[in-house]
């Protein structure tokens, strides 16, 4: 039987927009509280009734959250354009090796304001 797990984990963190134009207000340097959601997907293992333990998921993400959390996204290298899209890519491209059975990352950096993420 398939099923998905997801989880979801925040960070606070400050960026800046250098590529919109001059006078947008993503230019200026200003922060977020990210919420964050990671999804894997795949067969219920029979003897243990579960896909995975979520003590895994949160095993994965706790390099990235050292590495984003309280800093500005734009000093982290590949980061150096922050947008939610970039983010997201940048979160599934270091989550995927040690979650194979990754099939989704969400970025919202407000409350309102999401972007998802399922791989090529």
């Amino acid at each position: 039987m398939k099923v998905r797990l997801d989880k979801t984990f925040r960070f606070e963190a400050a960026h800046w927009l250098p590529r919109v134009p001059d006078g947008h207000k993503c230019r200026r340097l200003h922060g977020h509280s990210y919420k964050i959601d990671i999804a894997i997907e795949g067969e219920i293992d029979p003897d243990l009734g579960w896909l995975a333990d979520f003590g895994d998921l949160k095993e994965a993400w706790k390099p990235l959250y050292e590495q984003l959390d309280h800093y500005c996204l734009n000093d982290i290298p590949g980061l150096e354009n922050p947008t939610s899209e970039n983010l997201c890519v940048w979160i599934w491209n270091r989550l995927k090796p040690s979650l194979p059975e990754l099939c989704e990352v969400v970025v919202r950096e407000t409350c309102t304001s999401a972007c998802r993420y399922r791989g090529e």
